[in-house]
This record gives C-alpha cells, sequence and structure tokens, in this order.
C-alpha cells in the first residue's frame, strides 16, 4: 500500500465559523478523521506546515512548502497538500516551478465548503487527491471536483461553486469517475526531482485599461525587477501614452517586460496588429503566448531567482517547464 505525507496549509477546507467570518482551524488530523474510508487507498502522516487563509500565502510560503516536500521526499511515494483555492493556481504554479520533474505525484486540494459543513465538497476532493497521490501521477496537479488539472495551468474561474477550476490552454490530465481515476496525460519527470530554493518576489503584474498612461508601469518598473502588463486581446499597447518609451527605459535598465492577455483562453499573439508588432520585435518584450499569468508570475519569480542576464532569461522564460507553455518562441 502507498504512503502517502498530508501537509496542512489551512484553507476553507479546514475552517470553522468564527465570530469574523471562515477561518483555518482544523488539524490534518482533523481533517482525515472525516474520510477514515481513506484507509483503503494509502497509508497517511500528517504535517500542519501552516494554518492559513490562503489569500495570506506569501511566496516564502512556496519555499516552506519545497522544503517540507524535499526533507520528507524519500520516505513517501506521494504527497497532498490542502490549500485555500483563492491562491491555490498560485501555488501549485510555484511548486512546479521549484519542484521539476517529481517522479512522484504532488497535489493540491481543497474547498469550496469547509469539511464540516453538511453540503460540502472537500470530502470527495481530499479523497481524490489521495486517490491520484497513490497513483502514477507525476509532478504537480491541483485535484479539484473530479479534475485533475496541471500544476502551471490551473486558475481559479468560479468562485463558489464547486466547478472552482479550469485548466487554460491544455487538457486535464485526467478525471476521476466514481472513485477511478482516469489518466489522459502522464506528465513528464525524471529519476529524481530538481528543487529549487531561491525566488526574486520582485515581480508586478499591471491589468491595462482604457485611457492608461506609462505612470502606473513607470512606478511599478521603478520598484520592480519585472513587470507582466495584461494587455487587451491577443496583445500590444496603446501608442498614445508613452508607454513605449517607458518599456524602452525600464528594460534599458534592466528590469524584464512581458506582455499577456487578460482574455483567459487562446493566448496572445504580439504580431498581430501594430500596436504588438513594435513590442516584440523592436524592443524584445517576453511574450506569455498560452501561459496563464499565475504561471508567468511564478516562472519569472523563478528565474529572476537564478539569474539576472536578460538572454538567459529570455531562454528559461520561452523553455516550457511542466507543460506551461506550447507555442513555439523565438527562433
Amino acid at each position: 500500500m502507498k504512503k502517502i505525507l498530508l501537509i496542512g496549509t489551512g484553507g476553507t477546507i479546514a475552517s470553522e465559523v468564527s465570530d469574523s467570518g471562515l477561518a483555518p482551524e482544523l488539524t490534518t488530523e482533523q481533517l482525515l478523521s472525516h474520510i477514515p474510508a481513506i484507509s483503503d487507498i494509502c497509508e497517511v502522516d500528517c504535517v500542519q506546515l501552516l494554518s492559513l487563509d490562503s489569500t495570506n500565502i506569501t511566496p516564502a510560503h512556496w519555499l516552506k512548502m519545497v522544503r517540507c516536500i524535499r526533507e520528507h521526499y524519500d520516505g513517501y511515494d506521494g504527497f497532498v497538500l490542502t490549500h485555500g483555492t483563492d491562491t491555490m493556481a498560485y501555488t501549485a504554479a510555484g511548486l512546479s516551478y521549484l519542484i521539476q520533474g517529481s517522479p512522484k505525484p504532488i497535489v493540491l486540494t481543497g474547498a469550496q465548503k469547509p469539511i464540516g459543513f453538511d453540503s460540502t465538497d472537500s470530502k470527495i476532493n481530499l479523497t481524490d487527491a489521495f486517490r491520484c497521490a497513490a497513483e502514477d501521477m507525476p509532478g504537480v496537479s491541483i485535484v479539484f471536483n473530479n479534475q485533475v488539472i496541471p500544476g502551471t495551468r490551473a486558475r481559479k474561474t468560479r468562485s463558489k461553486s464547486f466547478q472552482a477550476f479550469s485548466s487554460i490552454n491544455y487538457p486535464n490530465l485526467g478525471i476521476l469517475r466514481d472513485g477511478v481515476l482516469l489518466r489522459y496525460i502522464r506528465q513528464e519527470c525524471g529519476k529524481a526531482p530538481v528543487f529549487y530554493d531561491t525566488l526574486d518576489t520582485k515581480v508586478a503584474l499591471m491589468k491595462l485599461v482604457p485611457g492608461a498612461d506609462r505612470a502606473q508601469a513607470d512606478f511599478l518598473l521603478e520598484r520592480n525587477d519585472a513587470l507582466i502588463i495584461e494587455s487587451f486581446g491577443v496583445g500590444g499597447l496603446p501608442e498614445a501614452g508613452g508607454f513605449y518609451d517607458c518599456v524602452r527605459y525600464w528594460m534599458d535598465n534592466g528590469r524584464t517586460v512581458v506582455l499577456t492577455t487578460q482574455v483567459a483562453n487562446e493566448g496572445s499573439d504580439l504580431g498581430v496588429y501594430h500596436v504588438g508588432h513594435a513590442l516584440k520585435n523592436d524592443l524584445g518584450v517576453l511574450e506569455a503566448y498560452d501561459m496563464t499569468t499565475e504561471a508567468v508570475t511564478a516562472k519569472l519569480m523563478w528565474i529572476l531567482g537564478q539569474t539576472r542576464d536578460r538572454e538567459a532569461v529570455r531562454r528559461m522564460f520561452y523553455t516550457p517547464v511542466a507543460k506551461d507553455i506550447l507555442w513555439p518562441a523565438e527562433d
């Protein structure tokens, strides 16, 4: 029987009602007590690493999760992390870059309603997560609402309903039906994982709105090492407002700029319109293509934690990790 480590970080799944709203209070052992049938699937040990609403999870906590998994990696066949849903996609992406090529499953799950509620999705999500952690499902994934989603492709697309997460621009790795895992795709892995322990968290995000000028971008680039700009449609920046001069100035001063799109599906394509063509071909900004904003954010933090060399950053950004980017990049 497979041996799985359950790592608790808090979230709705472990929450109880307090005077100021739901707050994570249950331990991993208390979560397990709600699903005794898990003993038929695998052996489970527990670690209570954090007890946080996921809004309070930071990249420093990602590194703490990585250290925990690294310390226990040889002793277990798989790992399940319970996590709040609001930032779970960011954490899943972060772990995908910090733990690359894992032959063992690293599964994140959570719930839209606490495990103690009558109408909860907690029990099925947690049970499904253990099923996947005990199978041949290498790499980082989110298991939620019977779906298995790659860690670099997940996004929370519904705020309340049980179908909270979607896989963006990539198929699900599998589904669970009547307690059985139907695997469609097996993520690539190595004989052993490659762990990283350094991040540069000075990565900012700007959502473009009609009528914006460069002031916000200047503010963010002055204080950060990279800026992701969520543009419109397939991508571009307004010709008015000084954006081109802004990008040129800050890139000349060592900053990294990435253009992505606010549209969830089908990705960017800067070469289509005049407003994007010069950004890519003259200024040399990076383009997210079909990557999620969550993955772009985590990938930049990982890359800039390893190097600041512009060509190395470009090469690493366009090198696929855990199926995070499919579109061919630079020639």
